[in-house]
């Protein structure tokens, strides 16, 4: 039996982070892995500010931890304090540009604006990391399109670790696809 799969769950808000208001994004982004994941998995969940130093040392502190998945959620716009994908590029090794662009190609049926998110993915460690929109309807509608390549993207990802862990989905809800299944 595979280990728990953890999962960082990362929400970039200046607003939020100060108190001012109640993240919305993670919660949004917990209660749809737990919809969606049939394998048992814990999430690590933060919330820092739009700082481009303190969201990449989060995204490298959650890899080390042992995420095998970090979602982040808000910092994708163009405002300059938007710097989600910019601490995504620094803490990665290898982008996943195909994320974004899957994305961005779903949220322009719901919205114009959808081409101004800056959102990406890449290799941090053996964690893979997904930048995701701040809004819940956006994220839901976002992971839906992704999500069936996430499981064998992290286990490409885990390639000669020892007991990886191994995402499954809940096939009612979402199919992920792998090879040969």
């Amino acid at each position: 039996m595979p280990p728990i799969a953890l999962i960082g769950i990362l929400t970039v808000s200046d607003r939020a982070s100060r108190g001012d208001y109640a993240d919305e994004g993670g919660p949004a982004i917990r209660s749809y892995l737990a919809e969606v994941l049939a394998s048992p998995w814990e999430p690590r969940q933060r919330l820092v500010p739009d700082d481009l130093d303190a969201l990449a040392t989060a995204i490298h502190d959650l890899a080390a931890a042992g995420c095998c998945l970090i979602v982040t959620t808000g910092g994708t716009g163009p405002t300059p304090r938007d710097v989600t994908p910019e601490a995504t590029e620094r803490a990665c090794t290898k982008l996943l540009p195909g994320f974004g662009e899957l994305m961005r190609k779903v949220s322009l049926a719901h919205v114009p604006t959808a081409i101004l998110s800056r959102q990406t993915a890449g290799v941090c460690g053996r964690a893979l990391v997904v930048n995701l929109p701040g809004r819940p309807r956006s994220i839901r509608e976002c992971l839906d399109a992704v999500f069936p390549a996430i499981p064998y993207c992290v286990d490409l990802i885990q390639t000669g670790v020892a007991d990886p862990p191994r995402l499954e989905t809940n096939p009612v809800r979402l199919a992920a696809f792998r090879p040969g299944d």
